[in-house]
């Protein structure tokens, strides 16, 4: 099995496996591409975006933006993706439709054990240009209508529900349910909406 299979099943993996290394190198390189078109074009600035990760229609990513491999993210229709963005997509990060994701948020599907003895891989069984520590991912989802603020940070294997609506600067560690207002670090749901 190769190091990408393990990684896209949640296994633990090695990050500096060849492939993995080339696949990110290219997300960077598509990165670029398209940060450098100009943002009075909108239909080569969504090609370019088209290349570094699967969007619908009418999606809009402000630079700069980074993403580990692009491959791994689905962006709904009419979803909005302010400055500074990081998306660490060793897992699938799916965005619904018409989502804010502010300024500054991370989706971050990666972590490492949380015990040196599982996170560190010993130098003695560690091959030739292999990472020192072993990493693992979770998948990321985001609900149609979600509004993610500024800051914000999404953990590995989070659910935010549908128009759930995470407070700038909150560290979300659990799943959010769907119509609320969830703030806080650790991020906690106070306030459900209720239809009109």
């Amino acid at each position: 099995m190769s190091e990408r299979e393990r990684m896209l099943r949640g296994e633990l993996y090695d990050p500096r496996d060849p492939e993995l290394l080339a696949l990110a190198r290219g997300a960077r390189a598509a990165v670029a591409r398209f940060a450098a078109v100009p943002e009075d074009d909108p239909a080569a600035r969504y090609e370019a975006l088209c290349e570094v990760l699967d969007a619908e229609d009418d999606v809009w990513v402000e630079p700069p933006f980074f993403c580990e491999y692009g491959r791994h993210t689905r962006l709904g229709r009419d979803t909005f993706v302010n400055a500074n963005c990081v998306f660490l997509d060793a897992a699938p990060i799916r965005v619904g439709a018409s989502v804010l994701i502010a300024p500054g948020v991370q989706l971050l599907t990666i972590s490492h054990p949380v015990l040196p003895e599982e996170r560190i891989v010993p130098p003695e069984e560690r091959r030739r240009g292999q990472a020192p520590y072993r990493t693992w991912a979770r998948p990321i989802s985001i609900g149609d209508g979600a509004w993610i603020g500024a800051g914000a940070i999404i953990l590995p294997g989070v659910t935010i529900g549908t128009n759930a609506v995470v407070g700038a600067g909150s560290v979300v560690t659990k799943d959010i349910p769907d119509n609320c207002l969830a703030i806080g670090q650790p991020c906690r749901v106070r306030r459900i909406f209720t239809s009109r």
